[in-house]
């Protein structure tokens, strides 16, 4: 689960983040706990939780048999972190 405030702590990250480096394995790096998917935006139909910069961020609930994309924070127990081109 995300815990409070952690959310804008990513988005922070995001926003200061450049985008030529691994930001998926920064990401990783300090928010341990949270299971990270990266990939293009391309490859999600799901209209995003929050986008930030050049990031598409969506929640991922896989507290369920299934892992599922959710837009509740208190559900999420990691992120899909979608990078969209410069076309976007």
């Amino acid at each position: 689960m995300l815990a409070a405030g952690e959310l804008t702590n990513i988005e922070q990250t995001l926003a200061t983040i450049d985008t030529a480096s691994e930001p998926c394995l920064m990401l990783r790096q300090k928010f341990p706990h949270l299971a990270w998917i990266c990939c293009e935006a391309s490859d999600m139909t799901q209209t995003p939780f929050r986008r930030v910069g050049q990031f598409d961020l969506h929640l991922l609930d896989s507290g369920g048999h299934c892992a599922q994309i959710t837009n509740d924070p208190q559900r999420a127990t990691g992120i899909v972190l979608a990078k969209r081109s410069g076309k976007s």
